[in-house]
């Protein structure tokens, strides 16, 4: 059975619908996050789990408990939920020391002091703050403090842990460390995570499964490899990785790139029609030797033109012409390609198709 379940939640803000009819069941143990660009509604949605937010419709339970129900006219406050929470601000107390912020959540449930220690103590050697126990915030770096908030959420034992964008005040290399962090903590102590960003990098890297969302409204459910390799649609392939979006002109199944002299053509779906987009991603486009054979040749060798070569530590960034359409592709730094402004062959290995509209 499922941990956590939403039935048909609705959140509505004056005339705009944040969160609209979402269905979702998250297993125990799952890290599941919520990923979609500024205004999506993930946070709104992280927001209702913790109760810091009434649904207006729909319902929604943990381990069978109902939280929330606008059938059942029910409303379970978040004190009452037993939730870690981690924000996107640090949210320490500066006049208390890491010890004491950790405490801090137990104290206000009356928890014997002999109990709190134990945990406090558990949740500092699990987070790596224990040689600063008796440290204030102020005196901390920007990871060290996000520690605290994660000991603090850790020390009340959740059922589920509620991270939104807790990450994204640090700089790149915290990140990638924290992400494995949050990772390690989760294998040791078993709870759920709900975990929101806007970042597909943390959530491929931390994420069993993951949603996207757009407007309020889920596109896609699934398994980061799944969402990243068969995306449902062309807003998910937009937004999971790079992507680039080529206009061509059909002509009986035949897709040419818009603009450009090429008679070299892709096979295409007869249900686009006249005009559509080819879709492929910029790691998926080669640059080849062999002369341009033209159509006879699948998938077709194209001329292109390099308008823009950028080193990217690892990688190369190229950018390149083919009519109306640029096309960018990334290569590893060790694979010799073109000179930027010169003229080059490329072949798409391959494409996903979306309508125009």
């Amino acid at each position: 059975m499922a941990q956590l379940k939403l039935v048909d939640v609705t959140k509505k803000f004056g005339d705009v619908i944040a969160v609209n009819k979402l269905n979702l069941e998250v297993e125990k143990g799952e890290c599941f996050s919520f990923l979609g660009p500024s205004g999506c509604g993930k946070t709104t949605t992280l927001r209702m789990i913790a109760g810091f937010e009434d649904l207006d419709e729909g319902e929604l339970s943990v381990d069978g408990k109902v939280f929330s129900s606008s059938f059942k006219k029910y409303y379970l406050p978040p004190e009452h939920r037993d939730f870690g929470m981690v924000f996107q601000a640090f949210a320490v107390w500066p006049h208390l020391t890491v010890y004491d912020n950790v405490a801090f959540p137990l104290q206000i449930r009356k928890i014997p002091r002999h109990e709190i220690a134990k945990r406090v103590k558990m949740a500092l050697q699990s987070t790596g703050l224990t040689h600063r126990e008796e440290s204030y915030p102020g005196k901390l770096s920007g990871g060290e403090q996000q520690r605290i908030a994660l000991a603090r959420a850790i020390a009340i034992n959740p059922k589920v842990m509620l991270l939104d964008e807790p990450l994204s005040n640090l700089d790149a290399k915290l990140r990638e460390e924290m992400r494995f962090e949050i990772k390690d903590l989760q294998k040791k102590f078993g709870f759920t995570i709900i975990y929101v960003t806007h970042d597909q990098a943390e959530a491929m890297a931390l994420s069993d499964r993951m949603l996207v969302m757009d407007h309020g409204i889920v596109q896609q459910v699934g398994h980061p490899l799944e969402i990243y390799n068969k995306p449902a649609n062309k807003f998910v392939f937009s937004f999971i990785g790079l992507s680039n979006f080529i206009p061509v002109n059909i002509e009986e199944g035949k897709a040419v790139i818009d603009g450009s002299n090429e008679t070299a053509s892709f096979e295409a779906p007869l249900e686009l029609g006249k005009k559509a987009f080819l879709a492929c991603r910029p790691s998926e486009v080669d640059f080849v030797e062999e002369p341009y054979t033209g159509a006879n040749q699948l998938p077709p060798a194209i001329r292109a033109r390099v308008a823009r070569r950028t080193y990217l530590g690892d990688i190369v960034d190229y950018k390149v012409a083919v009519g109306n359409a640029e096309i960018r592709i990334q290569k590893p730094r060790r694979v010799q390609g073109p000179i930027e402004g010169s003229l080059c062959t490329i072949r798409i290995n391959r494409t996903l198709w979306y309508p125009l509209e």
